[in-house]
């Protein structure tokens, strides 16, 4: 194993220590994760915008503790953008913004495997730019097809009913994120009470499915629509983004014809998997085009809800 080697991207030079040692359980290397982001970076950047990151950080690989880290540390090079965030507690932390490919490879380089952003950009942090329902499995089931169904039938409540085109991603687990964009115009009380609305209604339309209860006891079986993302400071893994987990699955964006296939399965998506995936984008096929050219008021979305309730 190598002690270190620099490499240069976007024109900026990053020493990346050890980049023989393995990170994953397949024999994934820091140099493997480094290459992933920087190839990854012209689609997942214009998705991260703007937008404070937090770092899930991995020294020894997944095997290992895992370090949750919000602020920049006073090594980092200059040229890694940043963005101050009030805490509640009074202070501020620095927050890096991703946007360039170099910041994704020096992230990477730092064994920050999964970058989480914040739903809100440095420019106006309390208002979201999107909100995010957030499926898992009932209870300890790990089986995806509930999750699967229950995204449809989310899409056709906000596509059909609401006129809200809606996207969807894999968590990099055994869950789905879907995704609707914002105008930026109102508060996360608003467009969490708008996700809950949401919520409320799937449950009440279909009850043995769906449940808003965020007691686990509650549940009995359903798909809990997750809504409590939806806040000031909280964040979501960003997409295309690897996860910490075996096989360094990746939180994929998806086609909703994707999500009908019975055949879809969350882990088919894989850090060393993704980049024919990657190219086809390049090629014109990207599941999220067009993301930010539609972005939604809350005001506007809550009139249309109240009317199906």
């Amino acid at each position: 194993m190598r002690d270190g080697e620099n490499i240069e991207i976007d024109g900026r030079e990053i020493r990346l220590t050890n980049p023989d040692k393995v990170l994953f359980d397949n024999g994934i290397t820091k140099r493997e994760l480094v290459q992933y982001y920087v190839t990854a970076a012209p689609v997942m950047l214009p998705l991260m915008r703007d937008r404070p990151v937090v770092m899930m950080r991995y020294p020894d690989g997944i095997s290992g503790p895992r370090i949750v880290q919000k602020n920049t540390p006073e090594y980092f090079p200059g040229w890694i953008s940043r963005t101050e965030v009030p805490k509640k507690d009074g202070g501020q932390v620095s927050h890096v913004i991703c946007d360039s490919a170099g910041t994704l490879a020096y992230l990477a380089a730092q064994a920050c495997i999964e970058p989480h952003v914040f739903l809100s950009a440095a420019g106006g942090l309390d208002c979201p730019q999107e909100v995010v329902f957030d499926l898992d499995p009932p209870g300890s089931s790990e089986s995806f097809d509930p999750v699967r169904r229950a995204a449809l039938v989310l899409r056709d409540v906000l596509q059909s009913e609401l006129g809200m085109t809606a996207f969807v991603k894999t968590t990099g687990g055994h869950g789905l994120h879907v995704h609707l964009p914002l105008d930026g115009h109102a508060g996360f009380d608003g467009a969490r009470q708008f996700a809950r609305g949401v919520g409320d209604l799937l449950a009440a339309r279909h009850e043995d499915t769906f449940t808003t209860s965020q007691r686990i006891r509650g549940r009995e079986g359903r798909i809990y629509v997750d809504v409590m993302r939806n806040a000031f400071a909280q964040t979501v893994v960003a997409p295309y983004g690897v996860r910490g987990r075996p096989g360094a699955p990746v939180a994929t964006p998806l086609t909703w014809s994707e999500v009908e296939d019975t055949s879809l399965v969350p882990d088919r998506f894989t850090l060393r998997d993704e980049s024919a995936r990657l190219t086809e984008i390049s090629a014109g096929k990207d599941p999220w085009a067009g993301f930010w050219r539609r972005r939604y008021g809350v005001a506007d979305a809550e009139r249309k809800l109240a009317g199906l309730r």
